[in-house]
């Protein structure tokens, strides 16, 4: 009977062994790494159910448990078939690098026993402190400054730039920004400051003032045309603004502002342009605004899958001197189409209301984040319209450059990927009184090819060479731009 029984012990324990085996490839009872996103788990067990009785983090020496399961779609006590548990992990993953609080993140599956989980998250920490010194040249692009300015060393600005990142923990950020030069500037923001235990709800208050020499007053063939005075400023402005932010869910954001802007111009610049606004030499006037933002993508400073949308409403003025409805819609969507080729479809578009407004609340495309590849020396005012994007790339490099010598962690690694691409614009700016500005209330397309740089820090370098209606050609640089 001893040896009968030790029989069925044997065999039961073994068939346990290798039920759990098969259902989560080599699972044992205190194995240090059972399942991660760093491996290619193929898991098929869709019917049994495992609780997660805890949730272990390492690696964050500066930022808060709470800040990091705040964007993980699974919590202590929760149960899930291991497959789905298996697809969380990755969607962890994916949501914590995008916070550009960490270099790498790896979710894993530490133990199991029985059918109880013990979840590891193991991060490493960016740098979060960055003083950087400036010098750029007030022109819209180096190119134009190169081009059209002769590389006048008058037109360029010079400064400081501080980024503290994750201040608190929480993934809160300070800016301060100290501009000398053409330009004189102050300016600060700050965004992150939470007002509830769940992280939904959060506030971002900024303020900028600052004084130049020379203000862009009218628009003629689609250039700009400014104002310059060696003695004096020519234009002061103060802004400030303060936000509300609510982020229930992991990916989609609301956020309701508050705004005041305050400019003194020159009045020369209205002996030139009557119509540059409608209040004479001060311009001042509040703001509200709504924008939603959603990301859904892999990696958001440079997608390759998913989706990217936002949408703005926003409200300038209450009275005849300033008086501007304006809505401004963008999205973009990523298809890999295999592991080294992808294709990107983008759309921006805008209305303001009523058509009629003066100069200062007309300019569409060229004087903001939203442009046309090739048109990038232009600028295209207007009341209504939009453009799309195509783009097709393939992968052409993926690999890291490692530094044994490094004694900080942060430089152990520098991921380099580099894209090739062609792509194509296509876009309509409608413009009431459009006067020499040949390129409004036409079709517009461009097309071109290029190289995308990604590095470390989410740094994006785009060497594009695009080709316009006009005939015109050239090569242009980009910093990351979503849309």
């Amino acid at each position: 009977m001893k040896h009968v029984g030790k029989l069925l012990f044997i065999t039961i324990t073994s068939l346990a062994l290798g039920f759990l085996k098969s259902d989560a490839q080599a699972i044992s009872l205190e194995s240090s790494t059972i399942i991660s996103t760093e491996g290619n788990n193929a898991i098929k067990d869709s019917v049994h159910l495992f609780t997660i009785q805890d949730i272990v983090i390492t690696g964050n020496h500066r930022t808060r448990n709470s800040t990091i399961l705040r964007e993980v779609s699974f919590k202590k006590g929760e149960k899930y078939p291991l497959n789905i548990l298996v697809s969380k992990f990755a969607q962890a993953k994916k949501q914590l690098v995008n916070t550009s609080l960490f270099h790498y993140v790896v979710v894993s599956l530490q133990s199991i026993q029985g059918y109880d989980a013990i979840v590891h998250i193991d991060v490493k920490e960016r740098w979060y402190i960055f003083p950087v010194p400036f010098i750029r040249t007030v022109d819209k692009s180096f190119g134009e400054w190169v081009k059209e300015k002769n590389m006048d060393l008058s037109r360029v600005n010079y400064g400081l730039q501080l980024n503290m990142n994750n201040i608190s923990g929480r993934n809160d950020k300070l800016y301060l920004y100290l501009m000398n030069g053409y330009t004189k500037q102050l300016a600060f923001r700050y965004n992150g400051l939470y007002l509830d235990k769940k992280l939904q709800w959060s506030t971002n208050m900024s303020m900028a003032l600052g004084k130049n020499k020379e203000l862009r007053y009218i628009t003629v063939d689609n250039k700009s045309l400014a104002i310059k005075n060696s003695n004096q400023f020519v234009h002061s402005f103060f802004r400030s603004s303060l936000e509300v932010n609510y982020r229930k869910a992991i990916k989609t954001r609301h956020t309701f502002g508050l705004a005041y802007s305050y400019e003194d111009v020159a009045d020369t610049v209205y002996k030139l342009n009557p119509f540059f606004a409608t209040q004479r030499t001060i311009i001042r006037y509040p703001e509200v605004y709504y924008r939603l933002s959603h990301f859904n993508t892999d990696f958001n400073p440079y997608p390759t899958k998913g989706v990217v949308a936002e949408l703005q409403l926003d409200k300038k003025g209450f009275n005849h001197n300033m008086n501007l409805w304006e809505l401004i819609a963008k999205g973009s969507k990523y298809w890999p189409l295999s592991s080294k080729y992808f294709f990107n479809l983008s759309a921006a578009g805008g209305l303001k209301l009523p058509f009629r407004q003066p100069y200062i609340t007309q300019q569409f495309v060229g004087s903001n984040d939203l442009f046309m590849q090739g048109y990038e020396y232009y600028v295209i005012d207007g009341e209504a319209g939009g453009y799309t994007k195509a783009t097709f790339s393939r992968q052409l490099i993926n690999t890291s450059i490692h530094i044994a010598s490094a004694k900080l962690k942060q430089l152990n690694s520098v991921p380099i990927r580099l894209y090739a691409k062609i792509y194509g614009n296509a876009g309509y700016i409608y413009n009431k009184q459009p006067g020499d500005n040949v390129l409004c209330n036409k079709l517009l397309y461009t097309g071109g090819l290029g190289l995308d740089l990604v590095t470390f820090y989410d740094f994006v370098l785009k060497v594009e060479w695009s080709f316009n209606q006009l005939g015109q050609n050239g090569l242009y640089l980009h910093r990351s731009v979503y849309f």
